[in-house]
């Protein structure tokens, strides 16, 4: 059986209408991966309110929230793994490798969706500052990681010293598995602080907002993000009013 008969198929959260995308990045993550991978798959919404009524569903992941992945006759349901098995069974020469070349393009940003979570739950006026600040900081560290050089921008034999990052993603000009991790949270980020705490990323972040405007015009990105509607719906009960 050639490459292109195999068998893929994404599951994912569906969204309030029970059929579209709904909020969650690690279904947003699987699905940029596949795409940019440039295998032929399918996406399956998965409702979470009549996932039992599928018996199909619970044969195939019994007990199992999306994402997983139906591989062949197989069924992958950790978002690591499936990263991995996909990297690795989706290799070279007929799919693109997209691992990152610098391992701390794979950090960068990892505290942001926690400072994130951490201030948006959070109820209690006295400590709201003091806790947007904790993400305003989070969000100055990767700022300043997509403005330094990676090591493929800086050419030694220049006499020019490129001191400013105009890279489009985080590892370079081309998306990897460290923006399909990042990019789904730092959307999620993005509307829902607008929504409930009137909070914009700050325009200085120059880095961030450059890799946002990028991100948005690739669309193994903007077309696999659930809808803002979604995602304020999702946190509608999670974002704590300032009382």
């Amino acid at each position: 059986m050639g490459d292109e008969e195999k068998r893929v198929e994404l599951f994912v959260k569906a969204g309030s209408d029970g059929q579209s995308i709904g909020n969650c990045p690690f279904s947003q993550r699987l699905f940029m991966v596949l795409w940019l991978k440039g295998v032929t798959f399918n996406v399956t919404t998965v409702d979470m309110k009549r996932k039992f009524e599928n018996k199909f569903l619970e044969d195939l992941a019994p007990g199992t929230q999306p994402p997983f992945l139906l591989y062949e006759n197989e069924v992958k349901t950790d978002t690591n793994k499936i990263e991995e098995f996909l990297e690795e069974n989706l290799c070279p020469p007929k799919y693109p490798r997209l691992a990152a070349r610098n391992p701390e393009s794979n950090t960068a940003g990892s505290n942001v969706f926690s400072k994130f979570s951490a201030y948006i739950k959070n109820p209690n006026p006295g400590m709201n500052d003091m806790l947007e600040k904790g993400l305003v900081k989070s969000l100055l560290k990767l700022d300043e990681y997509l403005n330094t050089p990676v090591p493929e921008e800086i050419d030694e034999n220049s006499a020019d010293d490129v001191t400013i990052s105009s890279r489009k993603f985080l590892d370079g000009n081309q998306l990897t598995l460290a923006d399909c991790n990042l990019l789904p949270k730092l959307h999620i980020v993005q509307v829902v602080c607008r929504k409930y705490r009137a909070f914009e990323i700050p325009r200085q972040f120059t880095g961030i907002w450059r890799y946002l405007k990028n991100a948005y015009e690739c669309e193994e990105f903007a077309h696999t993000c659930p809808k803002d509607e979604e995602i304020e719906l999702a946190y509608a009960s999670v974002a704590k009013p300032l009382k």
